[in-house]
């Protein structure tokens, strides 16, 4: 009697497969776990613009700059460090506030960030480095690009905004999204130096989130690094609209497309990603 029951149960599941009655996640659906990181070269935490910022630094060749997100810190490149760390100096940290960095009373701004990262480029004696910024992190190296450009060889920035209407009004609803804020969370209460100050921290960026960016074309045009604007087909916070415009006011920028993937490509198609990456940056 269990077996015919089992059989039933697989046949009725078999058919709604089918039929479309079960959905089946799609890669871009997706938020896996990031990659372990590899063993760091160095690390520990650099003075900079009052606060203490974790960095860790792998491998030796041509600098690159990983720069991660909104909320997030810089372990969620693992798949990229392991990859790159292979012939170039990878250099990751955690954004004042996010992960094992702390933060002070300093209203949060992109220019602010921009200068904790090149404090710290300055800190590890580096003078010019490629940038990979994710979301947050693009924004950042869009930031360098414009005011430092001296500082960056090149600038892969994936999910980026140059205005807050860049925005998809509709991504706090996203599954995906929600499951990330909500993973971030977890982390942050497990690693920050002030573990039970997660609302406040989400609360004194979101000052910053809610009218910033919020830059020209014309402050766009002055761009000259190399810039690959990148967007997964999939994205739930970036609208493609606002990414085809960057890539056509960005002086010579070219337009990324990563096929099924969303805002968090890095970790749902590890090997795409870092290729992307590779053949803009290596080349």
């Amino acid at each position: 009697m269990f077996l015919k029951s089992l059989a039933y149960s697989l046949v009725v599941l078999m058919f709604a497969l089918v039929s479309g009655g079960v959905h089946a996640a799609e890669r871009w659906e997706k938020l896996p776990p990031p990659a372990p990181m590899p063993a760091a070269e160095k690390s520990g935490t650099a003075p900079v613009n009052g606060i203490e910022m974790y960095y860790a630094v792998y491998g030796k060749g041509p600098p690159v700059l990983l720069i991660h997100g909104g909320l997030g810190y810089a372990d969620i490149w693992g798949a990229q460090v392991a990859d790159l760390a292979k012939d170039h100096m990878v250099i990751v940290a955690d954004s004042r506030g996010h992960g094992r960095s702390t933060r002070n009373a300093d209203p949060y701004s992109y220019d602010l960030m921009s200068s904790d990262y090149l404090a710290l480029l300055d800190f590890l004696k580096v003078d010019k480095t490629a940038l990979v910024g994710w979301s947050d992190g693009g924004i950042i190296g869009l930031d360098i690009a414009m005011n430092h450009p001296e500082r960056l060889t090149k600038l892969f920035a994936q999910a980026a905004n140059s205005k807050v209407d860049g925005l998809n009004p509709d991504v706090m609803k996203n599954k995906t999204f929600a499951a990330y804020i909500d993973k971030s969370g977890e982390i942050y209460k497990k690693i920050s130096p002030t573990p039970d100050q997660y609302d406040a921290f989400v609360e004194q960026i979101s000052g910053m989130w809610a009218s910033q960016p919020n830059w020209s074309d014309d402050d766009l045009k002055k761009i000259k690094t190399p810039v690959a604007i990148v967007l997964g087909d999939h994205d739930e916070a970036i609208t493609r609209e606002h990414t085809e415009y960057m890539a056509k006011t960005i002086p010579g920028a070219k337009l990324v497309i990563l096929d099924n993937a969303s805002h968090f490509a890095m970790l749902q198609d590890p090997e795409g990603y870092n290729k992307a990456v590779r053949d803009f940056i290596d080349n």
